[in-house]
């Protein structure tokens, strides 16, 4: 769904429409699965632009632009355990009680002012201090989000060693030049958090535009885990799934 409509954006404004492969969630990256997407989009006729891009091989992009951050002062050491952050939330003794928006918890900033002694960096974050961060999506209309209150300081390398999505997306952007982001609401959230690292990078902030995701009968998005089938690749199914997307994002 949000491949078509941002291919459709981009063919409608003559602009270029690029394929990136995020794969840095090793963990949860199927074999194979990256050459079953481009299949996919070929098969329906979404045929991208220049070569495509594999996260997993820019590693040291991503390295760049954390020091960068670490350097100007923005980046920190946590070595708090899920478990513990989630605790703060009834246990506040390692700081100001963890809020929850969703189904994130909002870090409390335990670890903002330095390690506890005798604990080992797990994770290092951003420091979003009071950023509040507006921009004007041209589907969903002006968002406003309180960094501080909705997110708190957010991770940018993990504690198993891979780096977050959000840094990296920004990074891919910025040194590919993307204009225009288009991409399913269900990433609405993750817009600010993106936004402010690109002004914290000095990068230009792209125009978003966040489609309605098809939901699940639960309200949540449809996807395998809770029943969407694999794609058809024969002609007939691809004709029928293209109207049914069509008519989903135009009404």
């Amino acid at each position: 769904m949000a491949a078509l409509a941002s291919w459709l954006d981009a063919r409608a404004h003559g602009g270029r429409w690029l394929l990136r492969i995020d794969d840095l969630d090793t963990p949860r990256t199927v074999a194979g699965a990256d050459q079953q997407i481009q299949a996919a989009l070929k098969a329906y006729g979404l045929m991208w632009d220049g070569e495509v891009v594999v996260q997993s091989r820019r590693q040291a992009s991503y390295r760049v632009a954390f020091e960068r951050l670490r350097k100007a002062g923005l980046v920190y050491a946590c070595g708090c355990t899920r478990k513990e952050i989630a605790d703060s939330l009834t246990h506040p003794a390692g700081g100001p009680a963890a809020r929850v928006r969703g189904r994130d918890t909002v870090y409390a900033g335990t670890c903002r002012e330095g390690l506890v002694q005798g604990r080992a960096p797990r994770a290092w974050r951003v420091r979003v201090g009071a950023a509040r961060v507006a921009f004007a999506d041209l589907s969903c209309g002006n968002v406003e989000h309180d960094l501080a209150r909705e997110t708190g300081d957010f991770v940018l390398l993990r504690a198993d060693g891979l780096w977050a999505y959000q840094l990296a997306v920004v990074v891919d952007d910025a040194e590919a030049g993307v204009s225009h982001v288009v991409r399913g609401a269900d990433l609405l959230d993750s817009t600010a958090r993106q936004i402010f690292l690109q002004q914290q990078l000095g990068v230009p902030t792209p125009c978003y535009r966040h489609v309605p995701v098809v939901a699940a009968a639960d309200g949540e998005k449809l996807s395998k885990q809770n029943g969407a089938q694999a794609l058809a690749l024969d002609a007939r199914s691809v004709a029928a799934a293209l109207e049914q997307a069509a008519r989903h994002l135009f009404g």
